[in-house]
C-alpha cells in the first residue's frame, strides 16, 4: 500500500468511524527496548493480542490497516492551541 493511500485510509477513518480507530500511544506499550549500537539497529518490544499478531505474519492482504504513526511535537502543541495560524482549519 503507497504512503497517500495509507494517509487517505487514515484520514477517512478518523474522519468517518472515529469511535472505530484504536489509538494507544506506544510509548504505554514498549515493554523492552534498545537503542542502536554498531552491531545492530533499535529496537522496541510491545505486547500485543495473538489475533493482531496473527494477522501481521498471515501475508495476506485482507487484514486489518495497523500503523505507526507519529504525530511531532510542534503538532500535537498547535492542536490545544486556541490560536489559529495561517493555513490551519479547525472544525
Amino acid at each position: 500500500m503507497k504512503a497517500d493511500d495509507v494517509r487517505r485510509a487514515l484520514a477517512f477513518a478518523l474522519e468517518t468511524y472515529p469511535e472505530k480507530v484504536e489509538a494507544v500511544p506506544l510509548r504505554e506499550l514498549v515493554a523492552e527496548s534498545a537503542r542502536e549500537n554498531p552491531r545492530r539497529p533499535a529496537w522496541v518490544k510491545i505486547p500485543l493480542p495473538d489475533e493482531l499478531v496473527k494477522s501481521l505474519r498471515g501475508g495476506g492482504d485482507e487484514g486489518d490497516l495497523v500503523l505507526l504513526v507519529r504525530v511531532p511535537r510542534e503538532v500535537t502543541q498547535r492542536a490545544g492551541s486556541r490560536i489559529i495560524l495561517p493555513g490551519e482549519e479547525r472544525r
